[in-house]
């Protein structure tokens, strides 16, 4: 998809820009062209007066060398013979053929004559002899001054749109082809077992749709496995009361090669029974295990516990405000951690907020990580590195005194961190780095950075508008 991406945007561009580049240099040669001999009919004209006045020989040389704006010997004038007996003046330089400038007298307007090394501009003015006929040399690098250049620019102009509709093709492929390869990679690890693995959901709205129709589906998955094998379990236990009347009565029949068998096989039986009972239990765990390896969708999480706050909160007259739950936030935590987390957050707005306190929770996605923001807008925390350090480890029991301990270590199960800070609402804001890939790297750092500043512009925003 990638590679059929890349191809499609060299051949549009490449069309695109031979369509415009062509034409385009054409005009500039053919413009290059005009402004050579627009120069020549412009020295020719101020020959023109000179010749309307006069046309002794010496005052039409040096109205040939005033004439000349480049280098000499490009401007020549031819007189026709006056009166009888008289022989035709030739002033300056001459290149043109006697028949084109007899063909140009003919005509009376001005004519191009080719000659060697360029053309010749013929310019006919009408004499008291007849018709004089103004000879202007255009050498053909004149004709062709500039254009090199300038094809050479849409040339490299050309070719910089084609590398950069590739380059941008190729990111947009990018973009698409890695989330289609994450879903294919974690569909064949479904397949080979690995039951805790999911898909992040973020990319094309229907590569998006599709793993989130794939994470579903593998909940679905790990639920349908762990009620077979508690089935299996429950059907091993219901075995033991008739397996247990089998072994007392095979107890009874007392001696012999017959009972002896039977007694045997209730042995086996039971040990059968067993392992069925052992085997069950640990694929239980194991999916027990595979759903908190899968994480939980914060989301959903997040709009749950905040229905069961959002009561006592209307019965404190709290205004409250959720952001960025409209959408499936996937995090590689269990859910209860995670609820019990924004619990022991929330806890702390109703606990150390006189009641009418508003309080916000925002969420937010990125490549790396998620970050998770309760803010408040009551007095804050006079330390807040001293409230988080309390839960390090530095003294006393370990805890922060605000249930940031159980935060903290959600947060840090994941190579993410928190932090305490001057919210938008005037109050406290806890931040909650949870990273999606187990580290932290600098750029990552940087990010949530930028993810906060975007967070509270929204949050401003939000009071603003609630404001009005």
């Amino acid at each position: 998809m990638r590679w059929a991406l890349v191809k499609v945007a060299l051949a549009v561009t490449a069309m695109v820009v031979v369509a415009f580049a062509v034409p385009l240099g054409l005009v500039v040669k053919e413009m290059a062209r005009d402004r050579a001999f627009s120069n020549a009919e412009r020295q020719a004209a101020t020959i023109g007066p000179v010749l309307a006045i006069t046309t002794d020989r010496d005052q039409l040389e040096r109205a040939v060398a005033s004439a000349e704006t480049g280098p000499g010997g490009r401007v020549g004038v031819h007189v026709p013979a006056s009166g009888k007996g008289g022989r035709p003046a030739e002033i300056g330089s001459r290149r043109a053929a006697p028949q084109d400038v007899a063909k140009a007298v003919k005509l009376g307007r001005a004519s191009i004559a080719p000659v060697p090394g360029g053309s010749s501009l013929l310019q006919p003015t009408a004499v008291a002899s007849g018709i004089a006929v103004v000879e202007v040399y255009v050498p053909d690098a004149a004709l062709t001054n500039g254009v090199t250049t300038s094809w050479v620019v849409l040339a490299g102009v050309g070719l910089a749109l084609i590398i950069g509709s590739v380059a941008v093709a190729d990111r947009l492929g990018t973009r698409m082809v890695r989330p289609a390869e994450r879903l294919a990679g974690a569909a064949h690890d479904l397949g080979q077992g690995n039951l805790g693995v999911r898909v992040p959901e973020y990319g094309p709205r229907e590569l998006r749709s599709a793993a989130t129709a794939f994470n579903s589906m593998a909940d679905q998955v790990v639920q349908l496995l762990a009620n077979e094998r508690e089935l299996a379990a429950d059907l091993s236990h219901r075995l033991r009361t008739p397996l247990t009347v089998l072994r007392l009565n095979a107890a009874s029949l007392g001696d012999g090669p017959a009972a002896e068998q039977t007694r045997a096989a209730v042995e086996q039986l039971e040990r059968e029974v067993d392992q069925i009972i052992r085997t069950a239990r640990e694929q239980k765990a194991q999916s027990q295990q595979a759903l908190a390896a899968a994480g939980c969708d914060a989301a959903e999480v997040i709009r749950e516990r905040m229905g069961f706050w959002s009561a006592l909160a209307e019965d404190e007259g709290r205004t409250v405000r959720v952001a960025g739950v409209d959408r499936p936030v996937r995090l590689p935590v269990a859910r209860p951690e995670l609820a019990a987390a924004l619990d022991a957050m929330l806890g702390n707005v109703f606990r150390h907020t006189p009641e009418g306190t508003a309080f916000a929770v925002d969420v937010h996605q990125a490549e790396e990580a998620v970050i998770v923001l309760v803010s408040d807008a009551g007095a804050g925390i006079a330390d807040p590195d001293a409230a988080l350090r309390r839960g390090h480890g530095g003294g006393g029991d370990g805890s922060t005194g605000l249930g940031l301990d159980i935060v903290r270590r959600l947060a840090e199960s994941t190579g993410g961190d928190v932090r305490i800070g001057r919210s938008v609402l005037g109050g406290t804001e806890v931040r909650v780095w949870l990273a999606l890939d187990g580290r932290r790297e600098g750029h990552g750092v940087r990010r949530g950075h930028r993810l906060r500043r975007n967070l509270r512009t929204r949050g401003k925003r939000a009071v603003r508008t609630g404001g009005s």
